[in-house]
């Protein structure tokens, strides 16, 4: 059986059946799933996806804060900016442009950790890193972590239920885990450590990373502009946190085939290309699923791609010593010949 069939943890109503379907779920099951999977109580290999979403609760408070005492024009706009550019530029540049695929390389250590730290530590490198592996390999089929044709809570609950790593992997399979995220710089649990504990990043590291990095920018935003900017910018980011979860959904048009010629050329999957993520993030999400190692997915003159520029602007700066952009791949193989064939009718 192939690694990524296994890698993710099973969910209890699994991922097909018996006919090679995808399993659509119902609500209550995958609620008693999302539950039982926070119950650290039971089992303290569920550390991960509860600390994934204490982190979200924590940044509640701020956020009502923000509403009932900070509620202002300048506040209300650093927030927008903050969750929906910011934030969402951040997970595009670090989450799923370098940690995941590797589209471009870092000259050293220091300009790792400075991106990584660029904004506030919300989602676990290990949860997203591994199970993205899965959905490209899976996209839209049966065993695809979040696979929108199973619906919206299937997606958006998917970071606890479909998205961790198995609990019982052997050691080689661990090793492979580990191989696909040892360039992150996250500080890995060794073997007998990802026995007790069930993950790949050690419990130490994650809770002090976490701290610090919570800690460094709330003075940061009160230096800036008091308590008002701090509460707003975590407020913003705890926004953040539960909107990315809806992306996947939308990205894969809630599962349906919404794909157009001319604009969405990757036809293997449900993918597609959105102004406003591509806009806002530099997620033109079909271009994405078309050349995933991509370091730059806005091909097209309006594709506006913040993600690319900033991995751009570190290889013009030395920060970053190579990339990889397929734009003229792109027209080359696929815009091009479609113009041509446009024209020609």
């Amino acid at each position: 059986m192939p690694f990524l069939d296994y890698v993710l943890q099973r969910p209890s109503y699994g991922w097909q059946d018996d006919q090679g379907t995808s399993i659509k779920p119902t609500t209550n099951q995958i609620f008693r799933e999302f539950f039982s999977r926070l119950n650290v109580f039971k089992d303290r290999k569920n550390w991960l996806p509860f600390f994934s979403w204490l982190k979200v609760a924590c940044l509640v408070p701020f956020f009502l804060v923000f509403l009932f005492n900070f509620l202002s024009w300048w506040t209300v706009l650093a927030a927008f900016v903050y969750s929906m550019i910011i934030m969402g530029t951040h997970g595009t540049i670090w989450h799923h442009r370098y940690c995941t695929h590797g589209a471009y390389k870092f000259r050293n250590s220091f300009w790792r950790f400075f991106t990584q730290n660029l904004t506030l530590n919300v989602i676990p490198e290990e949860i997203y890193v591994i199970s993205h592996h899965v959905h490209h390999s899976k996209s839209d089929q049966p065993g695809d972590p979040y696979n929108a044709q199973a619906g919206f809570l299937y997606c958006f609950l998917a970071d606890v239920n479909h998205q961790p790593i198995a609990k019982d992997l052997c050691e080689t399979d661990y090793n492979r885990v580990r191989m696909l995220m040892q360039h992150t710089g996250v500080t890995a649990n060794t073997y007998k450590q990802y026995q007790k504990w069930g993950s790949y990043v050690n419990p130490s590291y994650a809770i002090v990373s976490w701290l610090l990095n919570w800690s460094f920018w709330y003075l940061a935003f009160y230096l800036i502009g008091g308590h008002a900017l701090a509460c707003s910018l975590f407020g913003a980011a705890g926004f953040w946190a539960v909107g990315v979860r809806t992306f996947n959904y939308e990205g894969h048009a809630k599962g349906k085939d919404k794909q157009r010629a001319g604009t969405d050329f990757s036809d293997k999957d449900k993918s597609i290309n959105q102004l406003w993520p591509g806009i806002v993030a530099g997620e033109w999400h079909n271009n994405h699923h078309l050349y995933p190692k991509s370091a730059r997915s806005g091909f097209k003159t309006h594709q506006i791609d913040l993600a690319w520029y900033y991995i751009k602007i570190m290889s013009i700066l030395g920060a970053v010593n190579s990339y990889k952009d397929y734009k003229k791949h792109f027209l080359k193989n696929h815009h091009n010949p479609y113009q041509k064939t446009k024209e020609a009718s």
